[in-house]
This record gives structure tokens, C-alpha cells and sequence, in this order.
């Protein structure tokens, strides 16, 4: 069963990695009513992909593996878990935006998004891909028990 769990979850941050790059790769080029609708799409398959990961990976700490004590005493781990929600915060804000668009949407016309606002969007789904790098990092120290507090 712990197999099976592990499994869900990486399928799980895989999806989230790739729905966040499919974002950033739609959010680079000029908005169309195609590309808007899209990204509507990704950043749902993006939230639902990471409340997928939360909920599975939270299942893990406290019935599949190792056990809570040992996880909240990893620096790595707490790190991880730090950076996801911090990930989580910043993706309101995208989230939000893309929302907003579903009127114009309806109406068949490209949303008309501030140049200002646009660089917004990709300064923050930069700095979410950098969280996940920094997640990877973490991940790879955690699976080798490096940072274990006493």
C-alpha cells in the first residue's frame, strides 16, 4: 500500500511540474481567447493536482511511512512542506487573475490583461517553478536522511 501512495503522489508533483510549465510556456505569448481558456484549464489541473499532492503526501507522513516524528524533525522535510504552501500562496494570485477572465471569455473575446498584470503573472509562476526546484532539493536531501534534527 505504501508503494501504491508513493506512486499517487509522484504522479501527483509530476502533474503540478508540468501544469505550471505549460503555464509558463501560455502566459509568455500574446492572449488569445484559445490561450486564456487554456490557462484556465491548466491552473485547474494545477490546483487540483495540488491539493492531490497535499492531501496523499500528508496521508504518507501520518499512515505509510516513516511516521510524523521523524518528518517534523527534518530540516529538509519542513523546508519542502514550507515551500509547498508558500507555492500555494503565491498561486492565488494567477489564479485569481485567470478567473477574472470567464466574462470576456463567455463573450468571445480575448481578455484584455495590463501589460503590468501580465509581467506579474510570469514574475510569480517563475518564482513557483523556482520554489519547485528548491522542493526537488529538498526531496533528494530528505530521501537520504540528510538534515535530521536531533
Amino acid at each position: 500500500m505504501s508503494a501504491f501512495f508513493a506512486f499517487l503522489h509522484h504522479v501527483a508533483a509530476f502533474t503540478l511540474v508540468a501544469a505550471l510549465a505549460v503555464e509558463y510556456v501560455l502566459i509568455k505569448d500574446e492572449l488569445t481567447i484559445g490561450s486564456a481558456r487554456k490557462l484556465q484549464l491548466v491552473d485547474l489541473a494545477f490546483g487540483v493536482s495540488a491539493g492531490i499532492v497535499l492531501v496523499i503526501g500528508l496521508l504518507r507522513v501520518f499512515y505509510f511511512e516513516k511516521g510524523p516524528s521523524y518528518y517534523f524533525h527534518s530540516a529538509p522535510f519542513i523546508g519542502k512542506l514550507s515551500l509547498f504552501v508558500l507555492i500555494g500562496l503565491l498561486s492565488i494570485y494567477p489564479t485569481v487573475q485567470f478567473l477574472s477572465w470567464r466574462t470576456s471569455l463567455k463573450a468571445g473575446r480575448a481578455p484584455v490583461v495590463e501589460p503590468r498584470t501580465l509581467r506579474a503573472i510570469r514574475a510569480v509562476i517563475h518564482l513557483e517553478l523556482a520554489g519547485v526546484v528548491f522542493i526537488l532539493l529538498f526531496a533528494a536531501l530528505m530521501a537520504r536522511g540528510i538534515g535530521l534534527m536531533a
